[in-house]
């Protein structure tokens, strides 16, 4: 196995817990912010942590920086400049670097975006989610329609031209109509990137426990296809089950997680996946704020585990399979260091579904059947009890 591992390409997620307020439907490690948020404190304890990852990774390139929530942009860019700042003293950044920042459009406040760019920001992923305004109080959003169009206005402003909207769909009682006029309504904005998903109901989510009327399996996915053949005749191609870009803006920090690369994931709650010689290591940060602040870098690092062959077969397919073009059985190999053959009664049980096609000896991908029943397509690469890749 470890003569077929080879170090894939490397990014760093940064996890920024707070936001204003937690929404019902929302499971990320998200933390209603206190009256004041420790920037300072927090950025040091980034700064920390990534002195102890970067022992993992000496002299490894960075392609890309994403700073996920909660709501990044409750830092102040001084603060996200410093961070940046220090990044390039500890690690090899690329020259075309891609750096994003998730923001929240009632949270951005007016020349912010061109503090951010000259910070570092080269791309932002906007959060609007819809907007219709009843469905934006359902969700307990804190924005309205208007906030996402002036946060677009101060982006172009800034000069920062590469950014996402984030939208959902299936949301509680919502028409077919409805999740149209909000795909419409975000390609006027002309983002170069949309990122468009189904609402889902989350354990330990408000959501979960008090579920509100959503529509229908068969509705949503009606949803799902108007959706797409309109923003395919906008020039967004899918290249990622929810991940819809115009040409050469395919987000490069979620390619890399769909294709099984490294990220370092710092920050409370982060989650990071790094390639070791012959290991493929998981590490996890505890996800309490106030614990995270409160501790040493060392005792942050919550786990810190191997994974084994089939567990590493089955995490690339549970990424790559997000992907329209599927994957390539050599970087399979490459990423996992398992042999292609170690899946082949896999794959040809999946081709007798009508769930996976072969492009050509190398290329496989999932069918449009495939992509509508991807959790079925991904469990079929499980591994066995005994703990071996399935046949």
């Amino acid at each position: 196995m470890s003569s077929l591992l080879e170090v894939p390409p490397l990014a760093l997620y940064v996890h920024m817990p707070w936001c204003v307020r937690k929404c019902p439907y929302c499971d990320f490690n998200s933390h209603a912010a206190p009256a004041q948020i420790p920037q300072r404190e927090y950025i040091d304890a980034l700064l920390a942590d990534l002195d102890v990852d970067r022992e993992w990774v000496p002299q490894r390139e960075l392609l890309s920086i994403f700073f996920g929530g909660g709501t990044p942009s409750l830092f102040a860019p001084e603060y996200i400049g410093e961070f940046l700042e220090g990044v390039r003293a500890r690690l090899p950044c690329a020259p075309d670097m891609e750096v994003t920042l998730e923001t929240n459009p009632g949270t951005v406040e007016r020349g912010r975006f061109a503090g951010y760019r000259d910070a570092g920001i080269t791309r932002v992923s906007l959060g609007a989610q819809t907007f219709n305004a009843e469905q934006l109080q359902t969700l307990g959003r804190i924005h309205g329609a208007g906030e996402i169009h002036r946060a677009v206005d101060e982006l172009r402003t800034a000069g920062l031209h590469n950014f996402n909207l984030d939208l959902m769909y299936g949301l509680p009682a919502q028409t077919q109509q409805q999740a149209v006029d909000d795909v419409a309504a975000a390609i006027a904005l002309q983002p170069q990137h949309l990122s468009h998903y189904q609402l889902t109901l989350e354990p330990g989510t408000v959501f979960y426990h008090r579920p509100p009327p959503l529509p229908a399996h068969d509705e949503t996915w009606e949803m799902q296809l108007a959706c797409q053949a309109l923003l395919a005749a906008h020039g967004y191609a899918q290249y990622e089950i929810s991940g819809y870009a115009q040409p050469q803006y395919r987000c490069r920090h979620n390619l890399n997680y769909w294709q099984y690369g490294d990220y370092l994931g710092i920050g409370a709650g982060a989650h990071g996946k790094i390639t070791v010689g012959e290991r493929v290591v998981r590490t996890e940060r505890v996800s309490s704020p106030r614990e995270y602040l409160l501790r040493t870098p060392a005792q942050r690092l919550k786990e810190q585990r191997d994974i084994g062959g089939a567990d590493r077969a089955f995490e690339y397919m549970l990424n790559a399979l997000r992907l329209r073009e599927g994957f390539r059985l050599s970087q399979f190999q490459a990423r996992t260091g398992l042999r292609a053959d170690s899946i082949d009664a896999v794959l040809r049980r999946a081709c007798a579904k009508g769930l996976l096609s072969q492009a050509d000896t190398d290329q496989w991908q999932p069918t449009e059947l495939g992509l509508r029943f991807l959790n079925e397509l991904q469990e079929m690469f499980l591994p066995m009890p005994d703990g071996h890749t399935p046949r």
